[in-house]
């Protein structure tokens, strides 16, 4: 089994860490900022001084390329470099820099692989400047059009398109990442499950299926000194009743259900003022379909009527739970089994890239632990420890999927 050097990849990650650190330790590197393209440059510096391939499609995403003697399909390793605002420096960064730690390795063996090695930094998966997330990974699956995504605007006006434009890292569409032998991405697990169970690697067989809905309660406004309280319409109220509810009958479905109630408006949101509408937002994630279906139900059965307000709801967007490659998820674990580590199966609550490029290649996901859970906050930690032995399971991965058959992806659907 290979081992992969801790000390490289430590001093890689401090190294990228300096590209837009923040004062308590943390990230901002918003895709496509002056940051963004100082951590790009020094990728593909280091890409190219082992000697790899460097090319960008169209969307800006990068992908550095180890060549092989055969004519295969590339194994296709990596994440992203862009973070959220005042993030953490192991969120998408560390599927790239575990992904370079792999490809070093595999150069310092002298191992010969059947398959070229394919690193790929994939352009704003975070969404953080330019909405929405998954935006490049998105338009090479199909799932999102081209020309809308390049429309979208920042906080200051400025489109996708001006900005892809002005990094330099406009590339060609010939250069889209349209096929592979496996995809394999590690990331953090962004949550608490592998600190509690005390497991230091999670096997990723899928993403979880989600549904999100906006649930409004309209009564009438009036002042909230001079207004008696029986006769009120006052949707604050009947929306803490629906939140009861809600909580009460969603409490009785599977416990590893998970619903969040994460965005709630009030107009006209004074406090003088009985509010006249009330409007917020429920998010619900799990594996099996006819869950998220019972989620439905209990907002479909609502009482139409409450505190003398009138209740609706819209959906607003949902995905289907996705299944990653039983082939390259067995690669994983076998490996982590081969290395001496601990393992726990699990699937991921959060989106990734490798949601959507599983939709046309073979996929999984490789989970180190973050402590307490925390990420997307500059305090996000995962030991460097950690973080090697996720790199370990990376590159064994690697060499197993290399040397095994992967079945296709059958609903393939590339645009």
């Amino acid at each position: 089994m290979l081992k992969t050097n801790r000390e490289r990849l430590q001093n890689t990650i401090d190294l990228f860490s300096q590209f837009g650190a923040t004062e308590n330790n943390g990230v901002t590197r918003l895709s496509l900022s002056p940051e963004d393209i100082l951590a790009r440059n020094k990728f593909k510096e280091i890409c190219e001084q082992l000697g790899m391939t460097v090319t960008v499609d169209d969307m800006g995403t990068m992908y550095a390329t180890l060549p092989s003697n055969s004519d295969n399909l590339p194994i296709v390793i990596g994440s992203h470099l862009d973070s959220v605002i005042k993030g953490g420096r192991f969120d998408g960064v560390l599927g790239v820099l575990t992904a370079l730690e792999a490809v070093q390795t595999i150069i310092d063996e002298e191992l010969e692989l059947n398959h070229p090695i394919t690193i790929v930094n994939f352009t704003n998966e975070e969404g953080a400047r330019f909405e929405p997330s998954l935006m490049a990974s998105g338009v090479l699956s199909g799932k999102f059009d081209k020309e809308k995504m390049l429309a979208s605007t920042d906080r200051k006006g400025v489109t996708f398109e001006q900005a892809l434009k002005e990094s330099g890292y406009e590339g060609d569409v010939a250069n889209r990442l349209t096929e592979a032998h496996a995809y394999l991405e590690l990331h953090i697990e962004q949550g608490p499950v592998l600190e509690h169970y005390k497991k230091e690697i999670g096997v990723v067989e899928g993403v979880l299926g989600m549904v999100c809905y906006d649930i409004t309660l309209t009564g009438e406004s009036n002042h909230a000194g001079t207004t008696p309280i029986s006769m009120r319409k006052d949707s604050m109220f009947a929306a803490m009743q629906i939140i009861s509810i809600l909580q009460n009958k969603l409490k009785q479905l599977p416990e590893d259900l998970v619903y969040t109630i994460g965005r709630i408006n009030a107009y006209p949101n004074i406090h003088t003022v009985i509010p006249s509408n009330v409007t917020f937002s429920l998010e619900s994630r799990h594996q099996d379909p006819t869950v998220i279906q019972q989620v439905e139900q209990i907002i479909f059965d609502l009482p139409k009527e409450i505190e003398n307000c009138e209740l609706s709801y819209q959906k607003l967007w949902s995905r289907d739970t996705v299944y990653f490659a039983p082939e390259v998820v067995h690669a994983v674990a076998a490996s982590t089994d081969e290395l001496g580590y601990s393992r726990h199966h699990m699937f991921s609550g959060a989106g990734h890239d490798a949601q959507f490029i599983a939709g046309y290649i073979p996929s999984t996901m490789i989970f180190v632990p973050s402590a307490k859970g925390y990420s997307h906050r500059e305090d996000e930690f995962t030991s460097y420890e950690e973080c090697s032995k996720g790199a370990d399971v990376l590159v064994n991965a690697i060499l197993k999927v290399a040397e095994s058959s992967v079945s296709p992806v059958k609903s393939a659907s590339v645009k």
